[in-house]
């Protein structure tokens, strides 16, 4: 058959199916392969998330391979070859997707392992439908599945306002919206992805969505890999309890050593410490010469948090130089000012300014008759 006999329907859908393919191998080969980052030379990806994408990347890889094998071979999804095929789909999508976006989230280590049981009961299902031809265990193994999907989804919810907080009490300058948005964006691409193919995928529509959704969401998943910075801060396990050396029988545990508040005053304010981009909990506690569970203590007890803490001196600073280059008649921005002071991101800064001042910089410049 030459190409201008095939239904011009059936040849771009093929493209589709073809493109999706090699870009889930491309990112697959670039993940495995590349050392470096293209995407964001100054950027140190989290390790544990690059190494799930590959194995996701893989897996969606060979799932396009393994359906076009069952194409050619009898094309029938019903079929004992459609199931088992629909079955590896399913369980290695899953299974690298939830590890994928576990890793993204750096403040603990999350396991995959109840993903992998919810999966093998949905297995145990199709496979008692091959047995037994019954309707009904395919309905029961299709309503677990989107039942998983939505305690997924609340899980989920509560693992990012977890992260939040985390890195609200370990950073000054991240923000992190895009962890946000990155995951609402992959579960429900993710979702739609799970109900086309739940419903019949030999409508050729519905053929055409799922693989026009694919190619650009294994680009944005790549790109999200890349360039997603590895954090350092110290795991909440490993900041829930004081030091074993440290612990005694009568001390509470909200207690912290006295004499933090000086050290904080000649390490960090004395010496603007504070003015050090990117500057963590952790980093800040060696600085002082404390422990990373003492300091977080610390902050607990004066009512405030690291962030707070942090951004609070450095908006007094962006309004010590401020005030100086009104008084020398120094032409200056707001942009500047705020990364003389510390701020990585003029984001983060208009978000601090405006807790600490109660009113946007801005303003505040025009109040100040500037």
């Amino acid at each position: 058959m030459f190409i201008q006999d095939i239904p011009s329907g059936q040849l771009l859908y093929s493209m589709l199916y073809g493109g999706a393919a090699m870009a889930a191998l491309i990112a697959f080969v670039y993940l495995l392969l590349r050392r470096g980052n293209a995407f964001a030379p100054d950027v140190t990806p989290p390790l544990a998330m690059r190494r799930w994408a590959v194995a996701f990347f893989a897996v969606a890889c060979l799932g396009h391979f393994w359906w076009l094998l069952l194409y050619f071979r009898s094309n029938d999804i019903n079929s004992v070859g459609g199931m088992v095929v629909s079955l590896l789909d399913c369980v290695g999508l899953l299974t690298t997707i939830a590890g994928t976006l576990f890793a993204m989230l750096q403040d603990r280590k999350r396991p995959v392992w109840p993903v992998v049981v919810a999966i093998l009961l949905y297995a145990v299902l199709l496979a008692l439908n091959l047995v037994f031809p019954d309707r009904r265990f395919y309905d029961i193994a299709i309503a677990c599945i989107l039942l998983f999907y939505v305690l997924f989804i609340i899980y989920m919810v509560f693992a990012v306002r977890q992260y939040r907080q985390w890195l609200r009490d370990n950073y000054a300058d991240l923000e992190h919206k895009e962890v946000r948005q990155s995951y609402m964006l992959i579960v429900v691409v993710s979702l739609l992805l799970i109900l086309f193919y739940m419903w019949d995928t030999r409508y050729m529509a519905i053929s055409f969505i799922v693989q026009a959704i694919e190619i650009p969401f294994f680009g944005f998943l790549l790109w999200r890999v890349e360039t997603l910075q590895q954090l350092d801060g110290t795991p909440v396990e490993a900041t829930e309890e004081a030091p074993a050396e440290q612990e005694d029988d009568d001390a509470s545990p909200s207690d912290a050593p006295s004499g933090i508040g000086q050290l904080l005053e000649l390490h960090c304010e004395g010496t603007q410490l504070y003015l050090q981009h990117d500057l963590s909990l952790s980093q800040l506690s060696q600085a002082i010469g404390t422990n990373h569970y003492y300091l977080s203590q610390y902050f607990t007890q004066q009512g405030l948090t690291y962030n707070v803490y942090i951004n609070g001196l450095r908006i007094r600073h962006f309004v010590n130089l401020y005030n100086e280059a009104v008084a020398n008649q120094r032409s200056f921005t707001a942009q500047q000012l705020a990364s003389e002071s510390g701020f990585r991101s003029y984001s983060t800064f208009s978000t601090a300014f405006k807790q600490r001042m109660g009113q946007t910089v801005t303003a505040w410049m025009r109040g100040q008759g500037q």
